[in-house]
């Protein structure tokens, strides 16, 4: 089978890692060659398992590899050139070469870090699914930029044009040693294989987010957030998980405020996240690492579906230009007209169907415009945004 590619995020502390940890080990009891790895600078994944981890896979199971990644180790490892050419370069601008050190490893490096081990599992087609425990939903986000941030790199941080950079990098080669027309070649090949995996994880056959959140206020409205940017920018959410749901009956008396707020709340996941398939899984009232815990988990969480499956790869968000305006589609099937009202407040846009009532958070640039006007057309709700005039508050 094609290597499938899912990607676990939410905000710190719901139990990403842990339903990570459950989907690979129940993929590779159902018999599929499967990778974890672990994206988040703070590793958690050796702790899930209860079992060391390295910076190179790890066998943590029949079929189960694991990984945190490192991004020194792979700096050193695989991208020693370029990271002598970033040394060079901040030492040129007068830098220490202790700070110079410490800044050759730049913001969106770890995660690039793990997307360059992901290009290389997926290309050797060693595992039939890799798992990325990814870092917290706004870190995560960063792998959507990392292709622009290399090309600004390679176009802007540097003092010089490729022709004057191969030609003087020969010379400092010579002279220094360093690698400097190699390093510039390695950046322009890690940019190529940013884009290259960009396409892959923007491929709904082959990859998908998986949403995961407690049934709180706060985590919801981030899991909103991140729903929204990741289908903005072509990421496909197939599934949104909703971890720690205590039992109905208290365990004990002063629970039952607790549990009529847990109510609500999911209530307003089924409402924000509607189609999208939503799994339960209830609080286990102990912590879950080691392998029994986790595999009574994965079967819990999945029942007899395939972990590996695509559950929804339909978009239902995503946002045009057209004519200098930004039009945002809702995909509605099976409303009419007259069954819809909009209005925009404040950040978000509320959509009400009939006595039902969906509130999508907005991206911030649309602050700047007005919602001029609506309409439904062929299951899609097109909501028009025109730019603000200067003068309006």
């Amino acid at each position: 089978m094609d290597t499938r590619i899912l990607l676990f995020t939410g905000k710190g502390g719901v139990g990403k890692t842990t339903c990570a940890a459950a989907t690979a080990l129940r993929a590779a009891a159902l018999g599929y060659r499967t990778l974890i790895l672990s994206a988040d600078p703070a590793h958690s994944l050796s702790d899930a398992f209860d079992r060391h981890l390295g910076p190179e896979p790890l066998p943590i199971h029949d079929l189960l590899d694991a990984q945190e990644v490192d991004l020194y180790y792979s700096m050193k490892k695989y991208w020693g050139n370029m990271r002598e050419l970033m040394l060079l370069v901040f030492k040129w601008q007068g830098i220490e070469e202790i700070a110079a050190e410490e800044l050759a490893a730049l913001p969106g490096m770890g995660e690039a870090s793990a997307l360059l081990w992901l290009d290389q599992f997926y290309t050797a087609g060693q595992y039939d699914l890799i798992v990325v425990d990814s870092a917290p939903t706004g870190e995560t986000l960063t792998f959507l930029t990392l292709p622009q941030a290399t090309e600004w790199w390679l176009t802007r941080a540097f003092p010089f044009q490729k022709l004057a950079l191969h030609t003087l990098g020969l010379a400092v080669r010579k002279t220094t040693g360093i690698p400097l027309d190699r390093g510039y070649e390695e950046l322009r090949t890690l940019f190529e294989r940013f884009q290259a995996m960009h396409a892959v994880l923007t491929d709904p056959r082959i990859s998908s987010v998986r949403l995961v959140m407690n049934p709180e206020k706060m985590v919801i409205r981030e899991a909103r957030r991140a729903f929204s940017y990741l289908q903005l920018y072509g990421y496909s959410v197939d599934a949104a998980i909703v971890n720690r749901i205590m039992p109905a009956a208290p365990p004990e008396a002063g629970w039952q405020q607790y549990l009529d707020a847990q109510a609500l709340y999911l209530e307003e996941i089924e409402a924000s996240f509607s189609p999208l398939p939503i799994f339960h899984l209830p609080h286990l009232q102990r912590e879950v690492f080691g392998l029994p815990l986790l595999e009574e988990l994965g079967e819990a969480l999945y029942g007899e579906r395939d972990p590996v499956g695509v559950f929804s790869a339909e978009p239902t968000y995503r946002i045009t230009t057209e004519d200098g305006d930004f039009v945002l589609h809702l995909r509605l099937p099976f409303v009419s007209a007259p069954d819809v009202h909009t209005h925009r407040f404040g950040d978000q846009f509320v959509v009400q169907v009939n006595n039902q009532r969906r509130n999508y958070l907005l991206p911030r640039f649309l602050t700047y415009y007005d919602l001029e006007t609506t309409a439904l057309e062929a299951g899609w709700l097109r909501a028009r945004f025109v730019p603000r005039d200067v003068g309006d508050h």
